[in-house]
């Protein structure tokens, strides 16, 4: 686990009207403050990776599609530094990924149909001073194979 990320599952509940499902409540304190929210669609076998930020956090959501998230902590002091993490998320393991500034993250989309991102940050996007550092999606010093192991 890399220090300071936060994965929590989230809970659909369904009845013969449809379903319904909390995705993020202010009383849980994932964010230090509101900053944008966005959305991305992405088509199959995708790979958008790596970038990183110093001064804000990220809150992941992939409400359509599946996705393959890796995580690489860069974070010089952080007790988990140079570990890497791979979450899957989507719409068959609806979930929340916290990411914090420092952890470099990126995805591939996984299956036959594009994928979407919801993502919230804590900062909005300033195109004159955009915080987002950009790592090679197969830098060697992270060494992630982006390819599905077959077992």
């Amino acid at each position: 686990m890399i220090n300071g990320v936060v994965f929590k599952k989230l809970v659909k509940h369904c009845d013969d009207r449809g379903t319904f499902m909390e995705i993020l409540r202010d009383d849980e304190h994932l964010l230090e403050r509101f900053g944008q929210l966005s959305a991305s669609l992405s088509y199959p076998g995708v790979i958008k990776a790596f970038h990183y930020h110093e001064q804000q956090d990220d809150l992941w959501y992939f409400p359509v599609g599946n996705a393959q998230v890796v995580l690489h902590d860069l974070r010089s002091e952080s007790p988990s530094k140079g570990e890497t993490a791979v979450y899957y998320m989507g719409e068959e393991n609806p979930s929340l990924l916290l990411i914090p500034k420092g952890v470099a993250h990126g995805y591939r989309v996984l299956g036959e149909k594009p994928a979407m991102i919801v993502y919230i940050t804590t900062r909005s996007y300033n195109p004159k001073e955009p915080d987002e550092m950009r790592i090679p999606y197969d830098d060697p010093t992270i060494g992630f194979t982006w390819e599905t192991q077959y077992r």
